[in-house]
């Protein structure tokens, strides 16, 4: 699938290797079954989904629903807004990984040790 990738998917993909967006580790065309998500951050848990005309609202949904269901955040972007204003996109999803809790909240008093 590699070699078949939008223009889209092109681009972005060399904004996201080799650590470029903030150091974050990012895979192309990664498999989660049954699933092959477009762009995958396994350390931020942040799937990144690029949607063209091919794509249909109740399927992209459910596979978001699959997706979030295994605890990832699933961020969907139009190819245009990737191929336009691909700063505008990775600040959002810097956004969403600056806004997930990496490390548990602390318990309530009296709970734990």
């Amino acid at each position: 699938m590699r070699g078949n990738a939008t223009d889209a998917e092109c681009k972005l993909w060399q904004r996201l290797r080799a650590g470029q967006l903030n150091g974050l580790k990012f895979r192309r065309q990664h498999p989660i079954p049954p699933y092959i998500v477009d762009f995958f951050c396994g350390d931020a848990g942040l799937a990144i989904e690029l949607d063209g005309s091919q794509h249909g609202d109740e399927a992209d949904a459910a596979r978001t629903r699959f997706l979030e269901s295994k605890g990832l955040r699933v961020l969907r972007f139009w190819d245009n807004d990737v191929l336009l204003n691909t700063d505008a996109v990775l600040e959002a999803m810097l956004n969403a990984v600056g806004d997930r809790t990496l490390t548990p909240p602390p318990l309530p008093a009296g709970e734990g040790l």
